[in-house]
């Protein structure tokens, strides 16, 4: 069994840059894709981006290209979403996700969810 456990939402002001972390525990990390999602309020769970498990294959959902970067240091089992010139419509919960392949993220098939962590961006 895989724990998702992530760190770093809060408030932050359009234009502010977070660092979200996701620390997995239970299993070898390494062999995992691992993703974000995101369910803001009122609207249903969206795919933000997916990361394979050597790192080397990237996915990231239109709104978010150009402004969020996703990296993962396998030696920590941690894996981390930079957010920068937020928005307000960035405004959501913050869901981690591992599944065997990358293409099973990016479909919104993730094996393992974490619990969530909120992020607030005010205008």
């Amino acid at each position: 069994q895989v724990q998702l456990e992530e760190f770093g939402g809060g408030l932050g002001q359009a234009g502010d840059s977070l660092t979200l972390s996701c620390a997995a525990s239970g299993r070898a990390f390494r062999n995992y894709a691992m993703g974000w999602f995101r369910r803001p309020p009122g609207k249903e769970r969206e795919f933000v981006v997916a990361i394979s498990w050597r790192g080397s294959e990237k996915q990231y959902a239109d709104s978010v290209k150009g402004r969020f970067t996703i990296s993962r240091d396998n030696a920590k089992n941690t894996e981390y979403l930079e957010m920068n010139m937020l928005k307000p419509e960035d405004t959501a919960v913050y869901y981690c996700a591992t599944a065997a392949s990358i293409l099973q993220v990016i479909r919104g098939r993730p094996a393992h969810w974490g619990q969530g962590t909120q992020v607030t961006v005010s205008s």
